[in-house]
């Protein structure tokens, strides 16, 4: 990589995209809404059910100039959902500020496990065991929500939401490979505790994006 592309992306001025899309939002608190998703590559918590892997080498994502990712998506959306990989490996100072100048709404989601750049809307923290978030995100987030995988994740789901602010919302997620053996558990365990709620992929569902 050159000096100068180097440069750029220091300054969020360039970003590994994997891609960017126009759909509807699948997950949490804003399941249902339109919104047009920016993907970014490179991520080193490696969680094992990953169904995005091919994010995680962020070589693999050329430098993208973020003024076009821009464009694309201003000319689609009011709300932009950065997601990928873990977009906090990147400044995102740079795209918030620009997509607020142009009246967009910023929504992330991370597992908070890099230090917090850009400026937000909507904060949905996904921790993961593996690389824990740093203690700053916690009382900022606006959406907590926990994959659940096995029997285990549930006192994991109760220790995270302990650190969260008393207005944020917690969500139970089945992994989608397991949402068989889980969501009937899940469902049982937002009876019992209704602090939560479920989160279901119903992108997938829906067979979109």
């Amino acid at each position: 990589m050159d000096k100068n592309t180097q440069q750029l992306i220091d300054k969020g001025e360039m970003l590994p995209l994997m891609e960017e899309f126009y759909t509807i939002q699948g997950e949490g608190f804003h399941s249902g809404k339109a919104a047009y998703f920016i993907r970014i590559g490179g991520c080193d918590v490696g969680c094992h059910w990953c169904d995005v892997k091919e994010s995680w080498d962020a070589n693999l994502h050329p430098p993208t100039k973020t003024n076009l990712i821009i464009n694309n998506a201003t000319s689609q959306a009011n709300t932009v959902v950065v997601t990928g990989g873990e977009p906090l490996m990147w400044n995102l100072d740079y795209l918030t500020d620009t997509l607020k100048n142009n009246n967009i709404k910023t929504h992330i989601e991370t597992s908070g496990s890099y230090k917090l750049s850009g400026t937000w809307d909507w904060i949905c923290l996904s921790p993961k065991k593996m690389k824990l978030p740093l203690n700053e995100i916690y009382k900022i987030t606006d959406e907590l929500k926990i994959i659940i995988v096995n029997k285990q994740d549930f006192k994991f789901a109760e220790e995270q939401a302990s650190k969260v602010s008393k207005n944020c919302k917690l969500f139970l997620q089945p992994e989608w490979s397991k949402r068989a053996l889980m969501t009937p558990q899940i469902v049982d365990y937002v009876m019992k505790n209704p602090k939560w709620k479920i989160s279901l992929q119903i992108h997938k569902y829906l067979n979109i994006p």
